[in-house]
C-alpha cells in the first residue's frame, strides 16, 4: 500500500513538473525575436569585382581601410574560394530550420535575459578556419558555413582535420555553437587554475545549452555520439572515483586540462579502455555537478554561471549514478 502511494507520487511530481515546464515554454514560443540571416557568403558567390562598392556598403565590418581592393579581386576570382562558396551553397541553399532553431534560442535568451538584444546575424566562409566557425559579440553574430558540410566533406577529409572535430562539423551542430559562444559571455569565475575549476567552468556552458537550446539532445550538447553519451552516463561512478582517488579536482597541473577538458579523441586516464572512452570526460563531469546545483538550489541560470565553482560545488551535493 505505502509503494503504491509512493509511486502514485512521483507520478503526480512527474506531471506538474511536465506541466511547468510545457507553460514555460509556451511563454518562452510568445516572446518577440525578428532578425534577418544575412547571406555574405552568397553575395560574395554571386560578386563581380565591380560589385566591391555595394559589398563594402552593405558589410562594412569585412573592409578594413587598410586591406587594398586588389585583396578582395583576388578572393573574388580564386578557384578555391569560389568552390567553398559552391559547396556552402548547394548544403545551406534553403536556411530555414537553422533560423528557426536561432529564433527558439534567442527567444530563450530573451526571457532570462531582459536587456539582450539579437545581434545582426552573417553567414560567411573563411576557408575552413574552424576555430573561429562562430564569432560572438554584443552586435553581431557571425557564422562561418564552410565549418558545417558534414563530417567525411572532402575539405575536412583531404585537409586532414582529424575525425574527433570533424564529427561536429554538421549543420545540425550551428545553432549549439552558437550558444556557446553566448554562454561563453555570461559565464564568469574568478577562478580557473585547478580541474574542478575547468570542469565548473565547462559544466556551466554545458548548463547554458540546456536552458537555451532544450530541443537538443544531450549529446548534441557535448558534441558527443549517442554512444559516446551512453557511455559517459554508464561510467559516471568510476569516472569520479578515479578523480577522487588521483586527488585530481584540486590539482593545478597544467596537462590535466588537455587529458580531460580540451577537445581530444579520448580521455587519457592512461588505462586500458582510455580509447573507448570519449573525449572532454571532464567537461562532462562538470556538467552533471552544475545540474546538480541547479536541481538542488534552484538558482537561475544566469546566476549560476556567475557563481564561483567551490560554491557550486559544495551545495551540488554532487553524487555519480551508479
Amino acid at each position: 500500500m505505502q509503494l503504491r502511494i509512493y509511486i502514485i507520487l512521483i507520478l503526480v511530481l512527474f506531471l506538474v513538473s511536465c506541466n511547468k515546464d510545457s507553460k514555460l515554454e509556451s511563454d518562452i514560443a510568445k516572446i518577440e525575436a525578428k532578425f534577418v540571416v544575412e547571406r555574405f557568403d552568397k553575395a560574395e558567390l554571386n560578386a563581380t569585382p565591380n560589385d566591391l562598392p555595394k559589398l563594402k556598403r552593405a558589410f562594412p565590418f569585412f573592409f578594413s581601410k587598410h586591406t587594398p581592393d586588389s585583396i578582395w579581386v583576388n578572393r573574388l576570382n580564386d578557384t578555391l574560394q569560389n568552390e567553398i562558396l559552391n559547396e556552402v551553397n548547394a548544403t545551406f541553399e534553403d536556411f530555414k530550420a537553422i533560423k528557426e532553431e536561432l529564433r527558439s534560442m534567442f527567444q530563450h535568451i530573451k526571457y532570462y535575459d531582459k536587456v539582450f538584444s539579437i545581434p545582426r546575424v552573417v553567414t560567411l566562409t573563411n576557408y575552413v578556419q574552424y576555430r573561429d566557425k562562430v564569432i560572438v559579440n554584443d552586435s553581431i553574430l557571425l557564422l562561418s558555413l564552410d565549418n558545417y558540410l558534414g563530417e567525411h566533406h572532402k575539405f575536412y577529409v583531404n585537409g586532414n582535420i582529424p575525425a574527433y572535430l570533424a564529427k561536429n562539423f554538421k549543420k545540425e551542430q550551428i545553432v549549439v555553437d552558437v550558444a556557446n559562444g553566448f554562454a561563453q559571455k555570461y559565464a564568469y569565475q574568478t577562478n580557473r587554475k585547478t580541474l574542478l575549476d575547468e570542469m565548473i567552468y565547462s559544466g556551466k556552458l554545458l548548463y547554458f545549452k540546456d536552458i537555451m537550446i532544450p530541443f537538443k539532445t544531450n549529446a548534441e550538447k557535448i558534441g558527443y555520439t549517442e554512444e559516446q553519451i551512453k557511455w559517459a552516463k554508464a561510467n559516471e561512478s568510476p569516472i569520479w572515483s578515479y578523480f577522487i582517488e588521483k586527488e585530481l579536482l584540486y590539482s593545478t597541473d597544467n596537462k590535466l586540462p588537455n587529458r580531460f577538458i580540451a577537445d581530444a579523441p579520448f580521455s587519457k586516464f592512461y588505462m586500458e579502455f582510455d580509447n573507448e572512452s570519449p573525449g572532454r570526460l571532464g567537461q562532462y563531469i562538470g556538467w552533471q555537478i552544475v545540474k546538480a546545483y541547479a536541481d538542488s538550489t534552484g538558482e537561475n541560470v544566469m546566476r549560476i554561471l556567475e557563481t564561483e565553482p567551490e560554491e557550486i560545488f559544495r551545495k551540488s551535493k554532487f553524487k555519480p549514478k551508479k
